[in-house]
């Protein structure tokens, strides 16, 4: 039961294993998605959505990543996804924070695009974050990525 678990976390639901396009990316774009609809669903206050959903995703992500890394006997497997969408989460909620209201569609954009970029290049300090043990070194690349990214995705969006 809990591999399944681990399984269907980690991959989104399948989502890694199934799709075409590189899973990072569409991982990415789930955490656009599922971001954009809790900060619909509940938009006041908005460090709810930010905060509360880094309180549930980084720790289930650390957990499940790890565990389907392990199975799969890889250090960090392309259908493994759900590290991306904490990742885009947490580049949305620096700008949500700052901006004390939910992302505007360019905002989205921009955070996303700032992301992958952010994540696919890995430049210092990201890179070594992947040494890091287990589920945190699938992990704590993506949340450096995602601070750096949300953080220019502001600096974007001030000038807008």
């Amino acid at each position: 039961m809990k591999a399944w678990l681990a399984r269907a976390l980690a991959t989104v639901g399948g989502l890694g294993d199934l799709v075409p396009a590189p899973g990072t990316t569409v991982g990415s774009l789930a955490g656009v998605l599922l971001y954009w609809g809790a900060s619909r669903l509940w938009p006041h206050p908005v460090w709810v959505v930010a905060v509360g959903g880094l309180c549930v995703l980084v720790p289930v992500s650390v957990w499940a990543c790890g565990a389907e890394a392990s199975r799969r006997s890889r250090a960090d497997p392309g259908p493994v996804v759900l590290d991306e969408v904490a990742g885009q989460w947490l580049a949305l909620a620096v700008v949500a924070l700052a901006r004390s209201r939910p992302p505007v569609p360019s905002e989205l954009v921009v955070a996303f695009l700032l992301f992958r970029l952010l994540d696919v290049a890995k430049p210092w300090p990201i890179r070594p974050l992947e040494r890091l043990p287990g589920g945190w070194g699938i992990v704590a690349d993506d949340l450096a990525a995602a601070v750096a990214a949300g953080l220019l995705a502001l600096g974007v969006s001030l000038l807008l």
